[in-house]
């Protein structure tokens, strides 16, 4: 143990020097924002009569079962989702190794051997003319040892600080990921909806025109129509019955991208899903705060803001390899070429070492690594500040879709009652001989359109709903998120 004790003021220095890290302190970005959106104030005003949909859990307000139960199976079985959830568990296992790195390293060892030498090789004849020699020998050994790289410029704690920080970020990408899909989910769910409406109003307008056509059909065979009318009637039947199966396309790819959202073989949802059932409305949602807000509740900024964060670190990490690096090693056991003599006082053997390793000539190369890491923080600095402006611009955009096609719908809605009066009086004044066959398959051709343009605008303000949800970041509580990682 004698031969230790030269290491321990060196010890004593370095524990000293370990506050000495180097490379930049890292200061958290700062982005400017507005101070409210657009049409924040539109937004809550529509709200301003119902009860509003929590963030936290939004797909509930929709009030639509079937939906809440697909967000449901989408969060617990989405493929894409456990990835996300893998690529954390991958990070953390990476900061448990940064973290052990600086911790010392330590071993246990022993080795038993028999040698049985040779007399035809040159050795073995210089020895056998020995009269003690002897052409087996034994060999046993035990030792525990440890070794320690000394931190002193902070490479190896700026190194933990990075995969600390890529652990945040992951943690964060995959909320963002949770939001993703259940947002997702929710758009197609309505997108499905939307279609399986739209396929209700072509057949039922699709009977209308057959009836239309029949009737025409039956006044030309008795001499009463002409040629003419009835082969327009059903050119325009034609047309109705070419739209369905585009409509019923749209629904199996829509129906199959929703089987794979919820992590199922495609087909598996189409029997849940009942045709019958109308496009869920979209829910009020509660007082909008300004952009600043997103800084916290947008997971995507947050990975971004930590992904900065390990990015500014490994600049920390790369200037410390300017400097030399120190370890000490220890070693103390036994060594015997008995086994009865392996814990004799005789047998014990001892060894420290301060070693030491320095990239002197190599500071080119230093310098590159320097630089490629600050020119990879510029970018990550560059990235960050485009996710906040994408996620206020996913605000305003999600606004202001759902506040247009509110008022979309309500325009078409009032559009629709009229031409369907319309088209009443057009049907009536033609049996009657007032108007030709043109007035009524133009009115049956603006009904359908008015119909199925209030299904598309008001599926379109629901998912601009869910759009100002997860542009929100709406889906999970911020708080509670840290307070479990903690």
């Amino acid at each position: 143990m004698r031969c230790l004790r030269p290491t321990l003021p060196i010890a004593t220095v370095a524990l000293l020097l370990s506050g000495c890290a180097v490379g930049p302190r890292y200061v958290a970005p700062v982005s400017t924002a507005p101070a409210s959106f657009a049409y924040g104030p539109a937004v809550e005003a529509r709200g301003a009569a119902a009860d509003p949909a929590a963030l936290v859990d939004w797909w509930r307000g929709f009030k639509d079962p079937a939906l809440t139960a697909l967000v449901e199976r989408a969060v617990a079985q989405n493929l894409d989702l456990q990835q996300a959830v893998a690529r954390v568990t991958q990070a953390r296992a990476a900061l448990k190794g940064a973290n052990a790195a600086l911790l010392p390293v330590g071993q246990i060892s022993g080795q038993a051997g028999e040698v049985y030498q040779s007399k035809e090789t040159s050795i073995g004849r210089l020895a056998s003319a020995f009269p003690q020699f002897e052409r087996a020998t034994e060999s046993y050994e035990l030792s525990a040892g440890a070794s320690w790289e000394l931190d002193l410029f902070g490479g190896r704690d700026a190194a933990r600080d990075a995969a600390r920080a890529d652990w945040q970020a992951s943690a964060a990408g995959a909320v963002a990921a949770r939001l993703a899909v259940i947002a997702q989910t929710a758009d197609t769910y309505i997108q499905v909806r939307a279609v399986q409406a739209r396929l209700a109003i072509a057949r039922d307008q699709l009977k209308t025109q057959q009836g239309l056509t029949d009737l025409v059909r039956l006044q030309f065979q008795k001499g009463v129509a002409a040629e003419l009318q009835l082969r327009q009637t059903e050119g325009a039947l034609g047309q109705l019955q070419s739209a369905i199966p585009a409509l019923q396309n749209q629904l199996d790819v829509t129906m199959n991208a929703l089987d794979v959202l919820v992590g199922e073989q495609p087909g598996t949802v189409r029997a849940t899903l009942d045709a019958n059932a109308q496009v869920p409305a979209p829910p009020a949602i509660a007082s909008v705060e300004g952009p600043t807000s997103l800084l916290r509740r947008r997971p995507d900024i947050i990975a971004a803001e930590r992904t900065v964060a390990a990015s500014n670190a490994r600049i920390g990490a790369a200037m410390a390899e300017y400097y030399p690096k120190f370890s000490l090693s220890a070693l103390l056991g036994t060594a015997t070429t008995s086994a009865s003599g392996l814990f004799g006082a005789g047998a014990l053997q001892a060894n420290g070492v301060l070693g030491l390793r320095w990239r002197l000539f190599d500071f080119g190369r230093v310098d590159a690594e320097i630089r490629a890491a600050k020119g990879r923080n510029a970018e990550q600095l560059a990235a960050y500040r485009q996710t906040v402006l994408r996620a206020s611009q996913d605000v305003e955009d999600a606004f202001s879709t759902l506040v247009q096609q509110e008022a979309r719908a309500q325009a078409l809605t009032q559009a629709e009652s009229a031409l369907a009066q319309a088209r009443r009086a057009s049907f009536a004044a033609y049996k009657g001989g007032a108007v030709s066959l043109i007035e009524v398959l133009d009115a049956d051709r603006r009904l359908l359109e008015a119909r199925d343009g209030v299904v598309q605008a008001r599926a379109a303000a629901s998912r601009g709903a869910v759009a100002s949800f997860r542009a929100l970041g709406g889906g999970w509580d911020p708080a509670v998120a840290v307070a479990a990682r903690n």
